[in-house]
């Protein structure tokens, strides 16, 4: 028995059109719709009961738009599948909503479908939750919107947020060991500078003997912190809150880039990463068909790195004016020749997306390879601190005790 369905699709020039179709079933209406050289977004039997039920039952189950990690790569990946397979995007995105794991990114989703229900497009329903959907993300929407590929354009982000996430990961795994490291080496020597150091004045005190210049400074800093602890922890943290304050201003952040891309041991491991997440970004963009001036302003703004940014601001400040896009590069410091020249390859040959994903393979690998070298190197250089710190105090608090022996053996 035929079936009256209405539809909402999408046209070649990306215009959402509204129709009606007959067929025996919703397949069938998808596939009538696809005939008529349209993109289905929704296709739903008129007047159905089950219909008003699912849309009576819909209710936002949080009160603020929300992802946990993780949570977005799965569903790009998979509302990227749904539409590859025919099935409409907005029954894909009501699935997918039905079945995400944090509340408030079924609120998002369920704000998104209302939005598209009532005329809007996906890029456009998406712009408002900036907490859940990056600039990146809707400008790569907008983008397959435009050219009719919005399945292909989802794999690529996909591809992206996992590729980001693996990045991420791996600079996590390189900093962890040395953080945790340095806190045990913190709070170990301050357990013994405070609680034990000090016990051993009156020990001292009674065996009548010179103390060593090293025992003197280890007790005159022991005392020290032990009567001044809340001043040092205190400074400490008024330390850290105010580099964090300084750092949330324009100059502060600038500063704070720089310095992290000169760090003796770090700074090559945050160049890297930095480069990899620019290569990445960029070649991600152009790929999908984002204008490049439009694709170097996302760079700019989710480069991670305010050197990185004013480099590319200039570079489109270049492009704007007719000139070259590798020449504000080669004057930079902080992009290798090697960068630079494929870059200027791809901007010459057509193929700069194709070598700036080159670009960025080659850095995932180097930044893979440098957070092991890290680690390797770390580990030994930890250890030693631990070694000349701990040992030190020990030495400290012996020293009278084997001069007491030398005086004690010399007077026999």
């Amino acid at each position: 028995m035929a079936t009256k369905f209405k539809f909402e699709a999408r046209d070649s020039a990306g215009k959402v059109v509204k129709g009606a179709v007959t067929a025996g079933n919703q397949q069938e209406a998808i596939a009538e719709v696809r005939r008529r050289n349209l993109t289905p977004l929704d296709v739903t039997k008129t007047g159905g009961l089950g219909s008003l039920l699912s849309k009576a039952s819909k209710k936002p189950i949080a009160k603020k738009a929300s992802v946990k990690k993780g949570e977005l790569e799965v569903f790009t990946r998979q509302l990227s599948t749904m539409l590859s397979a025919g099935i409409p995007m907005l029954e894909g995105l009501e699935i997918l909503a039905d079945q995400a794991e944090s509340p408030g990114f079924a609120y998002c989703l369920n704000k998104v479908v209302d939005d598209i229900r009532s005329g809007s497009d996906l890029s456009k329903a998406m712009e408002p939750h900036k907490k859940v959907f990056s600039h990146i993300y809707v400008s790569m929407i907008r983008a397959g919107e435009v050219s009719g590929q919005i399945d292909t354009i989802l794999t690529r982000l996909a591809e992206y947020l996992e590729a980001a996430a693996h990045l991420r990961s791996e600079i996590k795994s390189a900093m962890t060991y040395p953080v945790i490291s340095l806190v045990l080496v913190i709070g170990i020597a301050s357990f013994l500078m405070i609680g034990i150091v000090p016990s051993f004045k009156p020990v001292f005190e009674s065996l009548e003997v010179e103390l060593p210049g090293l025992t003197v400074v280890i007790m005159d800093i022991a005392f020290f912190m032990r009567d001044y602890w809340y001043v040092i922890f205190g400074g400490i943290g008024a330390a850290f809150f105010g580099i964090g304050a300084a750092c949330k201003t324009k100059k502060g952040a600038f500063v704070k880039d720089v310095v992290l891309l000169r760090l003796p041991v770090f700074g090559v491991l945050f160049k890297k990463v930095a480069l990899s997440r620019f290569a990445r970004t960029f070649a991600t963009l152009v790929k999908s068909g984002v204008p490049i001036l439009g694709a170097m302003e996302i760079v700019s703004d989710t480069a991670g790195n305010l050197v990185i940014s004013g480099v590319v601001d200039r570079a489109r400040d270049s492009v704007r004016n007719g000139d070259s896009l590798s020449e504000p590069f080669h004057s930079s410091s902080v992009f290798p020749p090697m960068v630079v020249k494929m870059m200027a390859i791809g901007e010459r040959s057509g193929a700069l997306d194709a070598l700036l994903e080159k670009i960025a393979e080659f850095y995932d690998q180097q930044v893979e390879a440098e957070v092991k070298g890290l680690t390797s190197m770390i580990e030994p250089i930890m250890i030693a601190i631990m070694g000349v710190i701990v040992g030190g105090i020990v030495l400290a608090v012996f020293l009278p005790i084997f001069k007491l022996q030398e005086k004690l053996s010399g007077g026999h």
